[in-house]
């Protein structure tokens, strides 16, 4: 986390007991999640690229919080369809809000706007490369279902190449020991330099290409993801992947009993529909959560708690 102005760019900047303590404070607002904390601050949330759950969860947070959401979810009705750079969105819009939530295609365009914004900036998603929110309410989720951090087998599978959320995962998780298992046809393998992450960090993991019940029997957490067509410049190679990996519900019959499938959603068909009634689903609970760490997160953010 940015000291100078707490935005939140990425989990890089947190240690253990940062990330225990907003997780803490995200429990406290499931408990009590409407609170005046917001009352006379307006928060001002930029989405470039589509959203649902994110900015619909950051402006209830909001909401509830007792603040006010400015702001727009698509770019292309604002100035920047006319060619108004970034820098000057950011410098303008700051003018009228305490905390700029922003979702770029670009990457590293947060990491930008928190070098160029007065005001704190939670990156809600930067193209292909961090997503912290969405990490903080996965791990929120894994310790909500498996009753703690420590020692867990996490199965990533699908899209792991684009799939921003499991590039943040690693990040935060290194201070946990886990044992992460990646699951993916190689066009959408985990990047090198993730892996080279791991290594420096002693996180253990293994790479699979098949996908079925004996490979998944030792999961704690099975994380499922989207091969997302927005990423590809290839859609003959989309189409080669999109359907290779679909967990199905006669796939959970040896896995453990603590076992929780998490999916950041949106779901496209990489998930059966028949394993929503299965209790080891836990993606709509999990999307819920985000809600509350968000509330943690803003208030982080603006110094408040």
């Amino acid at each position: 986390m940015d000291q100078d102005n707490r935005s939140l760019i990425s989990l890089e900047g947190l240690g253990r007991e940062d990330i225990l303590s907003l997780l803490e404070k995200a429990a406290g607002f499931e408990a009590q999640p409407n609170r005046k904390i917001l009352d006379g601050k307006v928060v001002a949330t930029l989405f470039f690229e589509p959203s649902t759950r994110t900015r619909l969860s950051f402006e209830t947070a909001v909401n509830r919080l007792g603040g006010r959401v400015i702001g727009f979810s698509d770019a292309a009705t604002t100035s920047s369809s006319k060619g108004e750079t970034l820098k000057d969105t950011i410098m303008m819009v700051s003018n009228y809000a305490d905390l700029i939530i922003m979702r770029h295609f670009l990457e590293g365009a947060a990491k930008y706007a928190s070098e160029v914004s007065p005001v704190p900036i939670i990156n809600a998603g930067d193209g292909a490369n961090q997503h912290p929110s969405q990490t903080m309410l996965d791990l929120y989720s894994m310790l909500k279902t498996q009753g703690r951090l420590d020692d867990l087998n996490i199965y990533l599978v699908g899209d792991l190449k684009y799939g921003r959320t499991v590039h943040s995962m690693l990040t935060a998780m290194r201070f946990f020991n886990p044992t992460f298992h990646f699951i993916s046809p190689e066009e959408l393998k985990m990047p090198s330099e993730y892996k080279e992450f791991c290594r420096i960090n002693g996180i253990r993991f293994q790479e699979h290409s098949e996908f079925n019940e004996d490979v998944i029997a030792d999961a704690d957490i099975l994380y499922m993801t989207r091969v997302q067509r927005e990423r590809f410049t290839d859609l003959m190679e989309y189409e080669r992947v999109k359907d290779m990996y679909i967990l199905k519900n006669d796939m959970l019959r040896s896995t453990r009993p603590n076992l929780r499938i998490l999916h950041p959603l949106p779901r496209v068909n990489e998930i059966a529909q028949d394993v929503d009634s299965n209790p080891k689903a836990y993606y709509f609970q999990q999307a819920k959560n985000g809600l509350y760490v968000r509330e943690a997160l803003i208030c982080n953010a603006l110094n408040l708690i």
